[in-house]
């Protein structure tokens, strides 16, 4: 039954809609064509989507005629995506595969700089930006620049939402730093933005960011405890990863801090590895299940925890309880981590609500098997479409609002406390650390840290970081779907 639905379903790819695809004239672009019979194939929500039903064309002419119908690849793909602005947000198309691998390996140009972004007090346009991240070995770091800086200006153009990918989207650029002036009062409504004539050039190169950011033990009452700010799962880096908390167990560490507050997903294998590091206990037991479309339920799988990976141990810390630290830019696999592993441990969630994103999308590229070899030499198109949603192994999947920090530890940075990473005085951390020392139950949060002023952020689809919320699976459904096609 597998094999047979596999072979209906790639008849259609290998030999186009109704014949082979260089046979076919009537066809205004093969990228329209790859474009189409991929999503056909695989798109999670292709039920939804009346335009990609397997019977919507009756002749040549009339899907000929269909793709004719869009100007470009881009805008086919949009009109085959589900609710964009409430179900799918996240599925893209590329017209550089090499630059989407690259990102999902975490290869991309930058300066080592991560901002967040906020509306100057009293201003709808107007913005600063304050440095949320250096990564480590980057332009940035070797250049002194710390996390808390604020900049109002790019070349000397002051932020506004308007300008602000197009300023920070360049190669090389003058940062212009500010101060931020409270004015003496609680209230946001007088504070302003001041500069201080500080600047700073720097040039994006191509970097390879170890998403293993920070790591460090910090004694609390007696016992240790493990800090991990991980920044991405990133399959490449599962090593560095595994000797994270090969340190942490030859530090004898009790309790772990999770921080995965910019991290916006990656490899769901490596999602299953970290919750087999945090715990150990549960070697051969759900983590998480991948479900896809209607035509491809032959093809859902599960994640189980596991104690090994490529051959090496896995170090695990046997834990009963983590602590989770989020923000809204904690998305996918960051999500997948907080929903498996609290099916089996107590997972202390602190710090605002997460991105709400449950689904995993993989590479689509235009070749017989939709898999990265024998790819169309003519165009370097890709899609990155949401082919499955993950649940963990009671069936719970993320909301679309996404997950909720735990009653009592909601927590959202503020420019006006935003602290050192792994310091035991950064406001999220010193809430997990503050629950750990407690003898009377679950920490509660001093109320001036949870009543600091907030700034509006602006929207969040300012993205200056590539792909960052992708949960992909490792190639794994095309090399299935390969295997079984060539039974």
């Amino acid at each position: 039954m597998r094999t047979l639905l596999i072979a209906i379903i790639f008849g259609s790819l290998t030999t186009s809609c109704f014949e082979d695809r260089d046979d076919n004239v009537i066809l205004s672009s093969s990228i329209h064509d790859f474009v189409w019979k991929g999503m056909n194939a695989v798109y999670l929500y292709k039920a939804e989507i009346p335009d990609l039903a397997n019977d919507r064309f009756t002749s040549n002419e009339e899907y000929g005629n269909y793709l004719n119908s869009f100007s470009s690849p881009e805008e086919l793909f949009e009109s085959l995506i589900y609710q964009r602005q409430t179900v799918d947000r996240f599925s893209i198309i590329v017209d550089d595969y090499i630059a989407l691998q690259q990102a999902l390996s975490g290869v991309s140009k930058s300066n080592g700089l991560e901002f967040n972004f906020y509306y100057e007090p009293g201003s709808t346009t107007d913005v600063f930006g304050i440095i949320r991240l250096v990564l480590n070995n980057s332009e940035a770091s070797n250049l002194g620049l710390q996390r808390g800086q604020i900049i109002h200006a790019i070349d000397g153009v002051e932020l506004t939402e308007s300008n602000l990918s197009s300023l920070f989207g360049q190669d090389t650029y003058t940062l212009h730093f500010a101060d931020y002036n409270d004015n003496g009062t609680t209230e946001t409504d007088d504070d302003s933005i001041v500069s201080n004539g500080s600047t700073s050039s720097l040039t994006k190169v191509e970097y390879t960011e170890n998403p293993v950011h920070t790591t460090e033990i910090i004694n609390v009452g007696g016992e240790n405890v493990g800090y991990l700010l991980y920044n991405g799962f990133t399959a490449d880096f599962n090593n560095q990863l595994n000797n994270a908390f090969a340190d942490f167990q030859a530090n004898n560490v009790q309790h772990l801090v999770l921080d995965l507050r910019y991290n916006g997903g990656g490899s769901v294998d490596t999602a299953r590895l970290l919750g087999s590091m945090i715990t150990g206990q549960f070697n051969g037991s759900v983590f998480s299940k991948l479900n896809y479309n209607d035509d491809l339920q032959e093809l859902n799988s599960t994640f189980n925890f596991t104690n090994s990976f490529n051959g090496n141990s896995i170090n695990s810390l046997n834990l009963d309880k983590v602590y989770v630290l989020t923000t809204n830019r904690s998305a996918s696999a960051s999500e997948m981590i907080i929903n498996s592993l609290g099916e089996y441990i107590d997972v202390v969630h602190i710090g605002d609500n997460t991105t709400g994103k449950s689904q995993a999308s993989v590479t689509i590229y235009d070749s017989p098997d939709l898999g990265p070899n024998d790819v169309n030499p003519n165009h370097t198109y890709a899609m990155q479409p949401l082919v499955a949603i993950s649940v963990n192994a009671n069936d719970g999947v993320v909301p679309s609002s996404g997950l909720v920090p735990d009653v009592g530890f909601e927590i959202n940075e503020s420019v006006l406390n935003f602290g050192i990473l792994g310091d035991e005085n950064e406001p999220l951390l010193a809430a997990a650390l503050a629950d750990i020392e407690s003898s009377l139950g679950r920490y509660s949060i001093d109320q001036s840290i949870r009543n600091t002023p907030q700034l509006t952020p602006v929207k969040k689809d300012i993205n200056l970081k590539p792909f960052e919320d992708e949960m992909y699976i490792d190639n794994e459904f095309i090399s299935i779907i390969k295997k079984e096609f060539n039974q």
